[in-house]
């Protein structure tokens, strides 16, 4: 009897970590990671601000950008501040995926 319990609990437990697990993010996404670090200086749309010199993240020369070379970009460039810097790989690869979904 105290077999039978103890498995029912530990099946209960599989399937509820099972059904809610998926749903959990330990990463940021994307358009959140973007608009924390990256919109304040490149825009909500990511146009940029060519009076300013930064430029636009849905320009044609990014676009051409493979996703890899793009996050190096994110997390390489120099006039970054450290906070951007500083971003996780994949972090950065899905600040990419956001800015894929803004250049279409």
């Amino acid at each position: 009897m105290k077999t039978t319990k103890l498995l029912l609990l530990v099946m209960t437990i599989a399937v509820t970590l099972f059904v809610v697990m998926p749903n959990l993010s330990w990463a940021e996404d994307g358009a959140a990671l973007y608009k924390a670090k990256c919109s304040a200086c490149h825009g909500a749309d990511a146009a940029g601000k060519p009076a300013a010199k930064i430029p636009s993240l849905t320009s044609d020369d990014v676009k051409k950008l493979s996703d890899d070379d793009l996050a190096k970009a994110i997390t390489g460039t120099a006039k970054h501040p450290g906070t951007v810097k500083s971003l996780a790989a994949d972090d950065a690869k899905a600040i990419v995926t956001y800015l894929r979904t803004l250049q279409k």
